[in-house]
């Protein structure tokens, strides 16, 4: 693991996103990739792109990208947001011969809280535990992921 540029996210419309670089410094954050009235449906995948190429050039070459891994959704638009978020990010991976891997939702809550149907305000609670300050639900499952991967790979 060491050395490795790790990206860790949470897709949607409000990406929570979190990275562990060479010198095992992690950032984290959220980003926001809601549609405006004046663009077309697909301007937000377009952005998505270009902020992973960004995430790439900030990290200076990611080596692997974890995404939690969501199989049931409340709503059709969430679904159908996800469904696009994980089509570009695959897609995009392939292109730039990145490896990577979704993680159930349940497994990195149980990792994080022991729990794995843990509420959003648990997770929460937990990382800001380990030291961060997650801006939202968001940031903290990527901040969860990341811990996951981490600890796994140090194994």
């Amino acid at each position: 693991m060491k050395n490795k540029k790790i990206l860790a996210l949470d897709l949607g419309t409000k990406t929570g996103w979190a990275v562990c670089l060479a010198d095992q410094k992690i950032l984290s954050g959220t980003e926001n990739f809601k549609s405006t009235r004046f663009e077309g449906g697909g301007m937000r995948y377009l952005r998505f792109k270009n902020w992973l190429d960004e995430m790439n050039k900030l990290s200076n070459g990611i080596d692997q990208i974890y995404f939690e891994e969501v199989r049931r959704h409340i709503g059709v638009d969430a679904a159908h947001a996800y469904g696009g978020f994980l089509a570009h990010l695959t897609a995009w991976c392939e292109a730039e011969n990145i490896p990577y891997l979704g993680i159930p939702v349940g497994t990195i809550k149980k990792h994080i809280t022991g729990k794995g149907n843990a509420s959003k305000g648990q997770i929460i609670s937990k990382i800001t535990e380990m030291g961060f300050a997650p801006k939202d639900d968001n940031e903290a499952d990527a901040l969860a992921l990341l811990d996951l991967v981490i600890k796994d790979q140090a194994r």
